[in-house]
């Protein structure tokens, strides 16, 4: 009998625990720790515990639950577009056809030729990999979807760029356009919803991931034809709401990459997005509570709190914000000068086109493509600096910190190391040597860094 008990104790434990990392950016959605033994140093061979073969390619981040690490992929029958380092996507080579007279319709034949794979193009296998922490080993793998995408992707971006999610019990895998599906913590599918293919502005791809919000699994898909954000019942897949969305930006495309946030604040919870041209907030029920004007036109970084303020990356070109809780309406500023009475502080220049922000030690560290870094004062919005990363090119992966120190991976393989402080400093260049455009996870003293093809392992040796 004791022994019984016991082992029901500890089942219910290992089930009632929080995961490590279980959702894209980690569980604040801010990756930043304070766990002091955590890496600042490694390469091919240094601080490297192990590193795991991920087959197929992906860009989405691993998440953690327990002794878990999840990851997904999609392997192509066949051969399959490489992907680019850099961030120009197709513009420079657009240009240079233009400049040679080429019509606009052959412009994009040959662009579409080289730089996006079409369905017709590929058949894919999608698979779910679930390995050991402690060791790298492969648990199992489970293939959740055969046959063409619903839809075209640009080199640079994967078929499978949308982060999963875990409660604990089950991990929750979406892709958009394709489906959603639940696994137990042994890879037993749990179940499965189909969603309808919508098109995607000039078949870039998808990449906006899912998140929890209490039992309800919550989408954001901003597309050509009807945008909306749904939510679904974690425990069947059943649609539970879902409100149609019309956001857009000067520019004519509906299309957006963003992650939706979870609020929890000292008001209410509230799901936080961001489209084209507009960030709007919703109750748990899909009414909206408050919009935001001022995003950029192709919106990738994700919005997250901390400290009670909401902090909103308008992406490239655009300004940060920081909303206070309890917001109604539009709340927009109507000035540079006089930001309202929910807009805490807006810093025109602090938005970034992919990587989201992180904020650490009081300071918001921004990262460019093209690898401008900045630190905004996290309680004014004054811009601190903003330098140049020496010999730092594309970069995709959000910057994460600890240990007085920012960190930023370009799509080389390279993390430049800066230190956390008011004036720019260069620490030092860790070299993995294989493309990577997946934001790392931290869990406990370990550092989950995916490359192209590697699942990495990187802690420090006592």
């Amino acid at each position: 009998m004791r022994s019984a008990a016991v082992c029901a104790l500890f089942c219910f434990l290992a089930y009632s625990a929080e995961p490590e990392w279980p959702q894209f950016r980690g569980p604040l959605s801010n990756p930043a720790a304070e766990n002091p033994k955590l890496p600042a140093k490694w390469s091919l061979t240094e601080n490297v515990e192990w590193k795991a073969d991920v087959p197929g390619r992906g860009w989405s981040s691993p998440i953690v639950s327990g002794r878990s690490v999840f990851v997904t992929a999609a392997i192509t029958d066949g051969k399959s577009k490489p992907p680019q380092i850099g961030t120009e996507y197709s513009n420079e080579y657009v240009a240079e056809l233009t400049k040679k007279g080429l019509s606009e319709a052959e412009v994009m034949k040959r662009v579409n030729e080289r730089d996006i794979e079409m369905p017709e193009e590929v058949t894919l296998h999608y698979f779910l990999y679930c390995f050991e922490l402690n060791t790298g080993k492969l648990n199992w793998k489970r293939e959740f979807h055969t046959g063409r995408p619903p839809g075209g992707r640009h080199r640079k971006n994967s078929f499978t760029s949308e982060t999963p999610v875990t409660d604990g019990r089950n991990v929750y895998v979406y892709s958009a356009n394709l489906g959603l599906w639940a696994f137990d913590m042994k890879g037993k599918q749990l179940w499965h919803t189909g969603l309808e293919a919508f098109p995607i502005y000039l078949d870039f791809g998808t990449g906006g991931s899912p998140a929890l919000a209490g039992n309800l699994l919550i989408i954001v898909n901003d597309n050509e034809k009807q945008q909306f954000i749904a939510a679904y019942d974690k425990n069947t897949g059943k649609q539970v709401w879902r409100t149609n969305r019309n956001v857009k930006a000067d520019r004519a495309q509906h299309s957006a990459w963003v992650t939706p946030y979870v609020w929890k604040n000292e008001k209410r919870t509230e799901i936080v997005t961001v489209g084209p041209g507009i960030a709007v907030s919703y109750d748990m029920d899909g009414k909206e509570l408050w919009r935001l004007s001022g995003m950029s036109a192709v919106p990738v970084p994700s919005p997250f709190a901390h400290g009670g303020v909401l902090y909103i990356n308008g992406g490239s070109r655009g300004p940060m914000f920081a909303v206070k809780p309890g917001a109604s309406g539009d709340i927009t500023p109507a000035s540079e000068d006089k930001p309202g009475e929910y807009v805490a502080w807006k810093q025109p220049r602090g938005g970034t086109y992919l990587a989201s922000g992180v904020l650490y030690d009081g300071a918001m560290y921004t990262l460019s493509e093209i690898g401008i870094f900045s630190r905004i004062d996290a309680s004014t919005g004054k811009l601190d600096y903003r330098a140049r990363i020496e010999n730092g090119i594309a970069f995709t992966s959000s910057p994460w910190a600890y240990d007085g120190k920012i960190f930023c991976l370009n799509e080389e393989g390279k993390t430049f190391v800066i230190a956390a402080g008011k004036e720019y400093k260069l620490l030092g260049v860790n070299i993995l040597d294989e493309m990577a455009q997946a934001t790392p996870a931290m869990v406990g003293n370990r550092l989950l860094l995916r490359t192209e093809t590697k699942l990495y392992s990187i802690r420090t040796k006592n």
